[in-house]
């Protein structure tokens, strides 16, 4: 347990200085620059760090700590309920920032500085993760620098099956997200935490169901066993892919590249009943007649 005891501590001091360095930046910097850069930057970097650790306590946890997979999955969700609640707006995934641009609720140069700064974010919690962990403050932390160098991939099936599991979790997260957008963050963010949870549970064993570019690429890209290309396709693609999908079937279009609907009939917000129209009909008929007679006077008068 004092090695949980310190992951415990990491993850508590991950989220202070993230805090801490959005309730900074949001006084030092205008609306735009803090919503853009310095909140995607922080949200990144606090979801990056989090999930290192926890992918570390994930492969050595079992063996080298006793525990199951069901303590990792309990702080999984837990720590995606403090993101939720402390990430401020920042969505820290690619797709989802590239989903507002596509929705127009974003313009080109604000979704290239988010994922100039979610990158940004994922790097440098993935540089004080490895820092961190060369303190070897406990056993995992030792073991995980002695097998550092030899990561392999988290593809763990065949490459189409990877891209489908990344792209089908990311179809579905995005469909929550969609359906929960105007919803109250108490709903909202236990939802999306337990929806995370659980489709890590159902392809984690498959490809680590990161479903986030930048996550997946600070987290497992430098492994061998998958070529670059291997990992693109899985990991950038299949998530980009997903999302499309999600948008498509919740919006039935694309707003950012045309506005006709082409899955949805659009119909009246509002219906009239049928006997309610016959009766406006009805009642129009001697209006009609009496405006014809007064447009049309007999001409033998």
């Amino acid at each position: 347990m004092a090695g949980l005891n310190v992951s415990f501590a990491f993850f508590s001091l991950v989220v202070g200085v993230c805090q801490a360095l959005r309730w900074i930046s949001k006084r030092l910097l205008s609306p735009g620059a803090y919503g853009c850069l310095a909140r995607e930057l922080a949200g990144s970097l606090q979801l990056c760090a989090s999930c290192l650790e926890l992918r570390m306590l994930v492969e050595i946890g079992p063996w080298g700590g006793g525990f199951g997979p069901d303590v990792v999955l309990t702080l999984l969700f837990l720590l995606f309920v403090v993101h939720g609640a402390s990430f401020d707006g920042a969505s820290a995934n690619p797709t989802v920032s590239l989903q507002e641009f596509l929705l127009l609720e974003s313009d080109l140069a604000a979704t290239a500085a988010k994922l100039l700064a979610q990158a940004a974010g994922a790097g440098v919690g993935w540089a004080v993760t490895k820092l961190y962990w060369s303190w070897e403050l406990t056993h995992f932390h030792l073991i995980q620098n002695l097998i550092a160098s030899e990561c392999s991939s988290s593809i763990h099936t065949s490459l189409h099956h990877a891209a489908f599991a990344e792209g089908t979790c990311s179809f579905l997260f995005h469909l929550v997200l969609h359906k929960l957008r105007q919803s109250r963050p108490m709903y909202r963010v236990p939802a999306l935490a337990a929806t995370v949870t659980f489709l890590t549970y159902a392809a984690g064993p498959f490809t680590g169901a990161f479903f986030n570019p930048a996550l997946a690429t600070a987290t497992t890209f430098h492994c061998s066993g998958s070529s670059f290309w291997d990992y693109v396709q899985v990991y950038w693609l299949g998530p980009l892919t997903g999302m499309l999908a999600a948008l498509l079937l919740f919006q039935g279009n694309i707003p950012r590249f045309f506005q006709k609907n082409l899955l949805y009939s659009q119909k009246s917000k509002y219906k009239i009943p049928k006997a309610r129209v016959a009766a406006l009909v009805e009642d129009d008929e001697p209006r009609r007649k009496r405006r014809g007679e007064k447009s049309n006077p007999d001409p033998r008068a």
